[in-house]
């Protein structure tokens, strides 16, 4: 799978969904109970076997990522302390960047991708144009100053933040503080049937 460009309101519909985190993706403020297309009001019931896809659909959609980099993340996770599925979003979360989005310097993953590979943001004070790049917590993460003025920067900054990430808006820069907390995370999401995915084809 490679990563999806496509329409994130057709694809949050079809996972009932909502892969922004925000709802927006859903009108009147209401899921919609049926997917898009000819046979989407079909009430059809998943196997394990397609719940376990649907929740890799869900983290992939959500955190813009293809199938090759999902496993690499999901061999990562194996590698650390502690339960796989949690390391798993540990993993996600700490992708540079995510951490752009959850620090509002865009207003969307994919806006931070593009912010990234664009060459806009610092970590430790270092250009860095890779979206993947796993930051360490202590990393400080900051938008260069010939770029604080870009339109979708300025409107992002002024949303909230997480307590995970310390942000100073006056400097357009944060701290990836500690690693989040499962309670703080979407809690949408089945981590499990993503391991239990990932077990069964990565070794």
């Amino acid at each position: 799978m490679s990563r999806y460009t496509g329409s994130i309101n057709r694809k949050s519909r079809r996972l009932h969904f909502s892969i922004l985190e925000n709802n927006k993706e859903f009108l009147k403020g209401k899921k919609r109970e049926y997917a898009p297309g000819q046979h989407g009001m079909a009430n059809k019931k998943l196997s394990g076997y397609g719940q376990q896809q649907a929740e890799k659909q869900k983290l992939a959609y959500m955190y813009g990522i293809n199938n090759r980099q999902f496993q690499r993340i999901f061999k990562i996770a194996k590698l650390m302390k502690g339960s796989t599925s949690l390391n798993l979003l540990i993993v996600l979360e700490s992708r540079l960047d995510n951490l752009v989005y959850r620090m509002n310097f865009a207003p969307t993953r994919r806006a931070a991708r593009q912010l990234v590979n664009h060459g806009h943001i610092l970590v430790n004070g270092n250009k860095c144009d890779i979206p993947s790049m796993i930051i360490n917590v202590g990393d400080t993460i900051s938008v260069k100053e010939k770029s604080r003025n870009l339109p979708l920067v300025k409107q992002a900054i002024d949303n909230a933040t997480l307590k995970f990430i310390n942000v100073d808006k006056a400097t357009f820069s944060g701290k990836y503080v500690r690693f989040p907390e499962r309670q703080e995370l979407n809690q949408e999401i089945n981590e499990t049937y993503v391991v239990e995915w990932f077990s069964r084809i990565v070794k």
